[in-house]
């Protein structure tokens, strides 16, 4: 088994406050691993420490077989491991095929000469379309990003981050704040997405964390609970108890 991504005993404290402990993660190459836990568990903690946007206090995180640890974000990037955020940002007044081909522009070395137009960067406007075909965007690729669907927009950033050409997808939240109608059809792109990439995913929706994750890791407090496939999770006692603890605490 090649692994994409891995954490070795990753520790990271804010004083008295224990945020992640001994966190050790196999990620295959090719899969689509769930990260799920109650609000506070860690989850985005974790994304925030594999991408280099927090520095661990102990442990090594590795991307394949390079050791990452001291990597900054853009080094990381440069590498293969992307993340998107549940925070949009993107560019409202540039359609979907000119932020996307911005982008490849950018990886490619080319993001200085945007000024010569599109047209002169025929290579980078065809992969950027065919990123955008990919996640069911070709349709909207000449409209304004301004006035996409919630949910297109949400796809829109994951073009983006396809750009870069990652190994490693890593989405936090990707259907947050997305109309039940729209998450679907997100998922169904995202779950199309090529087999040479590796996804992990935070997700509050159980319905869509066990249709499309092949394996699911829970965090809770800070700490892996319990790692297994839908069928065990699902039929583990102790996360049972985590999540209708919750419920029955409103």
């Amino acid at each position: 088994m090649t692994l994409a991504l891995s954490t070795q005993g990753v520790d990271k404290s804010f004083g008295s406050l224990v945020v992640a402990r001994d966190i050790a993660i196999s990620l295959p190459q090719g899969e689509r691993y769930a990260l799920i836990g109650p609000n506070g568990a860690g989850k985005t903690t974790l994304i925030n420490l594999m991408t280099g946007m927090l520095r661990p206090d102990g442990g090594r995180i590795f991307l394949g077989d390079e050791d990452i640890t001291a990597l900054p974000p853009a080094e990381r990037v440069r590498l293969g491991l992307v993340r998107t955020f549940q925070i949009n940002t993107l560019f409202p007044q540039l359609t979907a095929l000119e932020s996307v081909t911005l982008a490849v522009c950018e990886r490619i070395g080319q993001a200085g000469v945007w000024w010569r137009g599109l047209p002169s960067e025929r290579a980078a406007v065809d992969e950027a379309y065919e990123i955008l075909k990919s996640l069911r965007l070709a349709a909207v690729c000449n409209r304004p990003t301004r006035e996409l669907a919630y949910g297109q927009q949400r796809l829109l950033e994951i073009a983006l981050a396809l750009a870069t050409r990652p190994k490693v997808l890593l989405l936090d939240e990707p259907a947050a704040g997305v109309p039940k109608d729209e998450s679907t059809e997100l998922f169904n792109a995202i779950a199309g997405l090529s087999k040479d990439i590796a996804i992990l995913f935070i997700e509050n929706d159980m319905n869509v964390v066990f249709r499309f994750a092949s394996r699911i890791i829970v965090m809770v407090g800070g700490r892996i609970l319990v790692e297994g496939t839908p069928a065990e999770i699902s039929s583990d006692p102790r996360v049972r108890e985590v999540y209708l603890g919750k419920a029955h605490h409103g």
